[in-house]
This record gives C-alpha cells, sequence and structure tokens, in this order.
C-alpha cells in the first residue's frame, strides 16, 4: 500500500545535509544530494544512533557513531553487506518534499 506523506521543505536542506524528520510517528534520515533528496530509516543497525546526525559525502550517509557508510540509494551497507537499511521512494512536489513510507 502506497502512502504519501509530506516530511520537510524542500528549503529546509541544504545539498550535501542531511538531518532527521518524522512522519506518522517514525523517524527517518532524509538526506539532500545537489536537488535530490533520499530517505531512509534513521537507525542505524550496529546501535541504533541516529543516521540522521550523520555526514553525507556524495551518495553515501555515515553514521555518526561509528562511521558505517550507507548509500542513499540502495540502503546497503559498505562495512556490513548483512545489515542494510531500508530506503524509500519520495518526490518534490510544490516545494515540499514528500515520501513513499508505505513500500519500499
Amino acid at each position: 500500500m502506497e502512502t504519501w506523506v509530506d516530511v520537510a521543505e524542500v528549503d529546509s536542506l541544504r545539498p550535501g545535509t542531511c538531518r532527521t524528520v518524522e512522519a506518522v510517528g517514525r523517524q527517518f534520515a532524509l538526506a539532500r544530494v545537489a536537488d535530490e533528496f533520499h530517505l531512509i530509516d534513521n537507525a542505524c543497525p550496529h546501535r541504533g544512533s541516529s543516521l540522521g546526525a550523520g555526514t553525507v559525502d556524495g551518495l553515501h550517509l555515515y553514521c555518526p557513531l561509528h562511521g558505517w557508510a550507507f548509500h542513499l540509494g540502495t540502503g546497503a551497507c559498505a562495512e556490513r553487506p548483512d545489515k542494510p537499511v531500508r530506503t524509500y521512494p519520495v518526490q518534490v512536489r510544490l516545494g515540499k518534499v514528500w515520501a513513499n513510507i508505505g513500500t519500499s
């Protein structure tokens, strides 16, 4: 089932940064790479650290606790391929970032 929700204003995130956003009682990490937005689960599978507090480098988001790298497009973890995070489709509409949190 598709569930599209408004997660942020486009202008609330500069290119090359990320932050934690909340929607329907859940937390996600929202990253901006140039003019593209990426949404993944917020909790790092290693120790539960907030990925929204991490660092963006290209298409990778680095966990602030131990530096695990997650590919923003696929959710794959470079250090532990068996520990990916879930990614979500996003769209920009009328100055807002919308995410489909009902499917991956």
